[in-house]
């Protein structure tokens, strides 16, 4: 009777410690990520590559937004992370258009977040509606932000540029991807912050994902 009287006390303390120490299950399949299949190859080498399939008029992908913003600058140095703009319907065309602008001229750093704020900011700073018949509003930020406007609108109106934006038409296809915001790791496992039920758990699950990848890749070499 005494040794379980001593077993209890240290099975609660230890369980206690699990808990808060934020221990998270193995994810699990269809419950946490699907498995693309085929897989699908990626473009970072020997790096585990992570996808963020995003739109800027989605508010799910804003509010995820800072929270991968903090992610990132702790991510694993062996990951190579990249955006990847979607367009679901013709309204979301000028906002891909806008990132694809954005990185061409190195912008993504300056503008990326903050662009999220001025669409979905209380009260938003960018009058997004009717973008799709008049992208001045748009214009207009960007010069706000000290980009040369004249230069912003030839990029974006460039063919490097829409032919990327026409790319994010039928990338998230490639990915089955069906809504925002979505992550793919590795060309192979899809994950969602709805799927995961939290932004902590999200992450918690993406860094384990990660390590699979990261240990599928060992295994192969």
């Amino acid at each position: 009777m005494k040794q379980l009287e001593w077993y209890g006390p240290i099975a609660a303390w230890f369980i206690a410690l699990t808990l808060s120490t934020g221990a998270a299950a193995q994810p699990v399949p269809v419950k946490d990520y699907e498995l693309i299949k085929p897989a699908l190859p990626t473009s970072s080498g020997a790096k585990v590559e992570v996808i963020e399939f995003f739109n800027y008029a989605c508010p799910a992908c804003s509010n995820l937004a800072p929270r991968l913003r903090t992610w990132l600058k702790k991510m694993p140095a062996d990951v190579e992370f990249r955006h990847a703009p979607v367009v679901f319907q013709d309204a979301w065309l000028p906002y891909a258009t806008a990132y694809h602008a954005f990185d061409a001229m190195g912008l993504v750093d300056k503008l990326h977040y903050d662009f999220f704020v001025a669409i979905h900011g209380q009260p938003p700073a960018l009058d997004a509606k009717g973008l799709l018949r008049d992208q001045t509003p748009l214009f207009d930020w960007v010069a706000k932000q000290g980009v040369d406007r004249k230069k912003f609108i030839d990029v974006y109106n460039s063919f490097g540029v829409r032919s990327r934006t026409n790319r994010s038409i039928e990338l998230p296809g490639d990915y089955h991807v069906t809504s925002t915001p979505t992550l793919v790791v590795d060309g192979k496992y899809l994950m969602t912050p709805a799927m995961a039920g939290s932004y902590e758990r999200f992450f918690q699950l993406l860094d384990q994902v990660i390590a699979m990848a990261r240990k599928e890749r060992a295994a192969k070499k």
